[in-house]
């Protein structure tokens, strides 16, 4: 399949066009910086990651726009301290400009967070994403408590990088989400890249908390399995948990047409009414759209 197939795909599902929770948009400084990183294979990407789409926010939008990617994160993630509420104001505006964007905004534990972390939630916030990985910290900071029962309270979906993929530090696997679960059960957590490559201890999570949520970037895809295989005897707990498992595909950081996320979701053999709930229902629901 390639990108000029998707609309046909989703159309053939039944779908009014495709709900994606993990798209980064950045400003354009950071953007290149992010891009450098890439495309210097740095160090928190390990190999190789030639990206497939560039241009600025108004081509990335109108990429999305031709894809029928109806509603879509901006994803903002701070790598250090006090950047996060520029990232957030800048965040905040595109959701302003840009009507199919989830107003997203990120934290980092640092002093004020919590402040910070109110004010977008009074202002209606629709999802947080937090990095751990690229962030170096811990998701259990004593700086991040009170931020935490913030949002938990609110049910505020919060995508969070925790997983080992692409490289592991000290603060990434899924020790850190119990942890965290453990002093907020009722966080309305997505744990992104499905977990990869530690699938089977993410997936114990999620079913273990029923507000714990899934997203597919760039799992089962050919570059993704190169790397970290999904072990194929998961595919029945995967089935299950249909209902949380969330489109994502990190657009537009990725080294292959968006069409092969969607492929790659198909070769799964798990269904359409299956790929329905993941490709829009589930987020629409979550979101209430």
């Amino acid at each position: 399949m390639q990108d000029a197939d998707v609309p046909g795909w989703w159309r053939s599902l039944g779908l009014p066009g495709l709900l994606d929770v993990h798209v980064h948009l950045l400003p354009p400084r950071m953007m290149e910086k992010v891009r450098h990183q890439f495309d210097t294979a740095g160090p928190l990407i390990g190999r190789p990651w030639p990206l497939h789409y560039r241009g600025d926010e108004d081509e990335l939008v109108a990429r999305l726009r031709t894809l029928g990617v109806r509603r879509f994160s901006a994803l903002p993630y701070a790598h250090r301290p006090v950047i996060a509420e520029y990232l957030n104001d800048w965040a905040a505006d595109l959701a302003q400009r840009v009507p199919d964007v989830l107003g997203s905004a990120t934290l980092f534990p640092e002093d004020g967070v919590e402040k910070y972390v109110a004010r977008r939630l009074e202002a209606g916030v629709r999802v947080f994403k937090v990095h751990v990985q690229v962030g170096h910290f811990e998701l259990t900071d004593p700086l991040l408590g009170e931020a935490w029962g913030l949002i938990e309270d609110a049910a505020v979906p919060t995508v969070i990088h925790v997983n080992s993929g692409p490289v592991a530090n000290e603060h990434t696997g899924p020790e850190p989400m119990r942890a965290l679960l453990r002093r907020h059960p009722r966080l309305v957590a997505v744990l992104a890249h499905m977990g990869a490559p530690e699938y089977a201890d993410f997936l114990d999570i999620a079913e273990r908390h029923e507000t714990v949520r899934l997203d597919t970037t760039m799992a089962f895809t050919d570059f993704f399995e190169e790397m970290a295989a999904f072990p194929r005897e998961l595919l029945p707990r995967l089935a299950a948990l249909g209902d949380r498992v969330l489109l994502g595909s990190d657009f537009p950081n990725i080294p292959y047409p968006y069409a092969h996320q969607l492929d790659s979701l198909e070769r799964l053999g798990l269904g359409p009414e299956w790929l329905r709930r993941v490709c829009w229902s589930n987020a629409a629901e979550l979101f209430g759209l």
